[in-house]
This record gives C-alpha cells, structure tokens and sequence, in this order.
C-alpha cells in the first residue's frame, strides 16, 4: 500500500514545480517580449543614425553674403585663423570661455559676457553661439555640455 505521507509530499512538490513552471514561463516571455522591443530599437536606430548621416553628408555650411560675394560668417578653424576673422561678439564668447579656470557651461560665459542669464530665451541664442564655434573647431564641447578651449 501507499504512504499517504508520501503521496501527500509528492503532490505538493508537484504543485510546487508546476507554480515554478508558471512563473519561469511568464519570465521567459517577458525577456522575448524585451529582446524583440531591443531589436526593433536597434533597426530604428540604425535608420535615424543612416539618414542623419546622409543629411551632414549633404549639409554644405551655409555662407553669408558680404559685398555680393559669399562668405561663411563663422570660418572653420584652420591652423592659420586667427580670431580676428571671427564677428566680435564671437571673439568676446572666446575670450571669456578662455578666461575660464576650466570647462564652463553656457551661463557662465553668459555672466562674462552681459547677457541675462536668468532668462532662459537669452540664455539659449549664447549656447547655439558656443555650439557653432564648436561645430567649426574654434572651442570644444564636452560630453556633459560644458565648453573648453580646443587643446
């Protein structure tokens, strides 16, 4: 005959493993589920950074005109530039960033430089300024949003 302890032992543990089965099977569809979103992520990603690609490809810098002629208002830096070819206000945004004991963020050159850096619609005009001198080799932005001097 049976133990019924026995038999009792095995029925729990058997409800114990099929409980175990559920939840190892809901898990196991969660990370599908999560893998399948990561793939899908990676494709989109793949595409945007492509087409941003193909866009700065075909992006030429935009000149100025000055005197009928085209000219680039804010040159790249060669290694023969010198500031001066720079608007002054621009030269004022170097200088100040120059100054600096270290990397400093677009309200710190604000503060140099006269603008109200309480309001954040003139805050934002002196960063596009930081981030073109950037962009064109003259300053260097960090990873964290500060600006420093090109080495």
């Amino acid at each position: 005959m049976l133990d019924p302890e026995l038999l009792e032992r095995i029925t729990a543990r058997r409800a114990e493993l099929d409980e175990l089965e559920e939840q190892l099977a809901k898990q196991l569809a969660e990370v599908r589920a999560e893998r399948d979103e990561l793939a899908i992520a990676e494709r989109v990603l793949d595409r945007v950074s492509e087409q941003l690609a193909e866009e700065r490809a075909s992006a030429a810098p935009a000149p100025g005109q000055v005197g009928g002629q085209a000219v680039m208002l804010i040159p790249y830096r060669t290694p023969d530039a010198e500031e001066t070819v720079l608007p002054p206000e621009y030269q004022r945004i170097l200088a100040a960033v120059r100054q600096a004991a270290g990397p400093v963020m677009a309200r710190q050159v604000g503060e140099v430089v006269g603008v109200d850096v309480s309001v954040r619609s003139k805050l934002e005009p002196l960063r596009s300024k930081l981030v073109r001198l950037a962009d064109r080799g003259w300053l260097r932005k960090l990873p964290d949003g500060r600006f420093t001097t090109r080495l």
